[in-house]
């Protein structure tokens, strides 16, 4: 700390001892047409020592602000034109430069190589930005373990994504929201591979223009895609070993010319991994101490080809296909030990098994058309269509001992067949325009969803398999949503100001089919929520950006949640939906500060009505039965930080930290009301080192919180290790790496429903040895281009 004030307090002194001055100018062409996006560097005229860069805007203005006294020069860049550079100029006061006037590139030059990288972590004023490929650890993972390593991001022990202390997250996939929710989602997300990945994008306060589901925001999932000239791809290899042994492969290519693209990825991941789970249950008097270990095979295949066509200078039509494959089988081995509170030793001991078969593919496609007239008017359409498929087979042997486990008490078998598929339509329409010396933008949108959720329950007597119809059921789910938005986003002086409303019509209706009388076979829901969002934004300088934001969201029931049916996990433990779930709302307002483009601190508060969490609950005979409840309203106040920079020109880090405090008011007379401070943290570090290699310490670490509103958890964090060296002409790169090195991810805590009490651990084999080879082939200069963005860019393929 003493450090860190001598820092600060040396920062104020220089700031107050030197003059700052402001360096200035317009950029044109050899016609005098003014040039945009031309990149601006300033540098020291002793030691060549950058000092800071600039961009000119669409006026071919540029400023460079607080400056202080000195001898400098100018290099200017831009695609197509000679490098530039200016005169040595003594900065005694602000600087003019009038109009600098740029050469255009020979014709034997029209090719530039352009060798940059973005950061691995942008904060920007909407969102924050994972660059998944500047992340040297990041090789050999999956869609889903990546997230784990995204800053801000928290993953709890049922797979939930947690952002700024909240669950509820909507992920999109390029641009497109995600109709796959829970399980289904997850199983999606670990089909693709990091390869695939070109970014990952944090949005905790979207405007109207998105969908209003989502209570801590969206995750959007940006897929790989070259915007190169000409031909090019990559080849990417990989072998992780945990426990187990996996692998992971991935091809890319991209054609693009003047008038075409055509792009796609095949990527593959296969191997075997390792998981446990403890659960050491209190119910009746009686302690239930679960031990279960479960091995699983895995072969997942994820496939994505898009064209696009460019009649025009204005125009772009697209098309998107993607198909997703993954083939799973899990061996389960568990030992429960039943004991009375009042004995030692248990009365008897059940010896379960789970052997799982899951199938799963995942059809799309995307058809899109963008008009941009390069003046302010935008139009987007889009129609998809997806089809998701899952077949899970489950084979449960169930076997009672006495309490050594000498003598055999009983036994049965269970086979339970339960596919599921899910069909989705979308349209829908963005226009904007420039309207009133601002921007007005509106939309509509239309979704609809049908679900079918068969589950045949069998019992296996002497080999073969009957069915028991009075455990068996179908549930189908139709959902429709409909909506429409406008937003208008206005700039006076350096205020921006931002206001949108939004609104959703929701009509579903739920039907279970059973031989089973029930009073919720049919549960039909219409209702309609209108979603206002603000936004207000100041910079009174360069260094300084203020902002406060407001948003409300909408949480929905995930599919298989409403579903009434129980579904048997095993002798003990049942799976049940409640149709009655309602949705979860929130309201959010965030205030947030932004220091020189790099120092980013918010401060939000959200408040939750009806939260619904997972909760155990006991049933009969020493049941006990997992539902989803609304259970409380949750307060959550939290304090976020982003800090990247650099040491040296040889060491940069990232940190990111959130604290965060979470109030759950009870309104289940069986929910304790709770509350917890919490702290997460990422950090990294990269060491460019000599012979152009690259070292990565990364880490996360999670104080002990709340996840889902009952489980009270203790703390958890990863360290971990990569290693980088780029090999013929940049061409071919390798990664190796070690993640959790320390072996502290796995989770445990504590939670009580009621009369139910459990004290759950978990975990897999996290800590892995991984290496990564890949080659980039083809071309990689790209021609001097006209300035244009693709609606493809903004209105990417949905994978569902």
């Amino acid at each position: 700390m003493k450090h860190i004030l001598t820092f600060l307090l040396a920062s104020f002194i220089s700031i107050q001892c030197f003059a700052q001055y402001r360096i200035s100018g317009k950029i044109t062409d050899e016609q005098n047409k003014t040039l945009n996006a031309v990149a601006i560097s300033l540098y020291t005229t002793d030691e060549a020592k950058f000092v800071k860069a600039s961009v000119s805007n669409s006026k071919g203005i540029f400023t460079i602000n607080s400056i202080e006294e000195g001898s400098y020069y100018l290099l200017l860049n831009s695609l197509g034109f000679k490098e530039h550079k200016t005169k040595n100029f003594q900065l005694i006061s602000d600087k003019n430069f009038k109009t600098i006037q740029l050469t255009i590139a020979s014709e034997e030059l029209d090719e530039i190589v352009i060798k940059t990288e973005k950061p691995m972590i942008q904060v920007l004023a909407d969102k924050t930005v994972f660059n998944v490929q500047n992340t040297i650890n990041a090789a050999g993972d999956t869609g889903f373990d990546l997230l784990r390593k995204a800053p801000g991001i928290v993953i709890d022990n049922n797979d939930n994504v947690i952002v700024e202390g909240k669950n509820g997250v909507l992920f999109y996939i390029d641009g497109k929201p995600s109709v796959l929710r829970g399980e289904d989602l997850v199983n999606f997300l670990k089909t693709l591979q990091s390869s695939d990945i070109e970014s990952v994008e944090i949005i905790t306060q979207p405007s109207s223009k998105y969908d209003a589901e989502g209570n801590a925001g969206i995750v959007n999932i940006i897929l790989k895609r070259d915007k190169t000239i000409g031909t090019n791809g990559s080849l990417t290899s990989g072998y992780n070993q945990g426990d187990y042994a996996r692998f992971n492969n991935a091809l890319s290519f991209n054609n693009r010319n003047k008038k075409t693209s055509l792009y796609g990825n095949i990527s593959n991941g296969t191997g075997t991994g390792f998981s446990f789970l403890n659960l050491y249950r209190i119910q009746n008097n009686t302690i239930f101490d679960a031990k279960t270990e479960t091995i699983y095979d895995y072969n997942n295949t994820s496939t994505r080809f898009g064209f696009d066509f460019y009649p025009n200078k204005k125009s772009t039509f697209g098309i998107i296909l993607s198909a997703n494959f993954s083939d799973s089988f899990s061996d389960s081995d568990s030992r429960t030990p039943i004991t009375p509170q009042n004995r030692q030793n248990p009365n008897n001991v059940l010896v379960a098994g789970s052997d799982t078969d899951n199938n799963v593919y995942n059809l799309y496609s995307n058809l899109n058309y963008k008009y941009d007239n390069k003046k302010g008017t935008i139009f987007n359409f889009d129609i998809d269509f997806g089809k998701y498929s899952r077949e899970n087979f489950n084979l449960q042997p169930n076997t009672y001992f006495n309490g050594d486990e000498t003598q055999v008490l009983s036994q049965s078998t269970f086979y339970i067949v339960s596919p599921t598929t899910i069909n989705l339509f979308s349209t829908k329409v963005d226009y904007e325009q420039n309207f009133l010396k601002a921007k007005l933008s509106f939309g509509a949108k239309i979704a609809k969803v049908n679900t079918v959720n068969d589950f045949d329950f069998f019992n296996r007597e002497n080999g073969n398999d009957n069915l028991d119809n009075s455990r068996s059921n179908e549930f189908d789910y139709d959902e429709i949503v409909t909506a429409a938005y406008i937003n208008f986003n206005k700039k006076i002086k350096k205020f921006n100001f931002q206001f949108g409303l939004r609104a959703e019509n929701t009509n579903s209706k739920g039907t279970l089919t059973s031989t089973q009388a029930s009073n919720n076979d049919i549960v039909e829901r219409n209702y309609t929520d209108f979603f206002p969002s603000a936004g207000i934004t100041f910079q009174p300088n360069q260094t300084n950006s203020f902002a406060l934001n407001y948003s409300t969201r909408i949480q929905r029931p995930n599919y298989q949640n409403l579903n009434p049916f129980e579904n048997r996990i095993d002798e003990l433990s049942f799976r049940k939906g409640n149709p009655f779930l309602q949705p979860q709302y929130t309201n959010n307002l965030k205030l947030s500060h932004t220091y020189k483009y790099r120092l980013t601190t918010s401060l939000s508060y959200s408040f939750i009505k009806d939260f619904f969490a997972q909760i155990t609950e006991a049933g009969q005979n020493n049941q006990n039965f997992i539902n989803v409840r609304n259970v409380a309203n949750q307060k959550v106040i939290n304090l976020g930080i982003s800090y990247p920079s650099k040491f040296t020109n040889w060491w940069s880090y990232y940190i990111s930290l959130n604290a965060s405090r979470s109030i759950y008011e009870a309104t289940n007379p069986d929910f304790i009301g709770i509350s917890q401070n919490s702290l997460s943290l990422y950090a990294q570090n990269t060491f460019n080192l000599p012979k152009d290699i690259r070292f990565e310490v990364s880490g996360w670490y999670n104080s002990p919180s709340i996840w889902g509103g009952t489980y009270r958890t203790n703390s958890l964090g990863s360290l971990n290790l990569a290693l980088q060296k780029k090999f013929l002409k940049d061409k071919l790169n390798a990664r190796i790496g070690v993640d959790d090195v320390l072996f502290t991810s796995p989770w445990s805590g504590t939670t009580q429903f009621g009369d139910l009490f459990i004290d759950g651990s978990g975990g897999s084999d996290s800590r892995q040895f991984k290496i990564n080879l890949t080659y980039n082939f083809g071309r990689s200069e790209v021609k001097k281009a006209r300035n244009r963005k693709t609606g493809i860019e903004d209105e990417k393929g949905r994978i569902e």
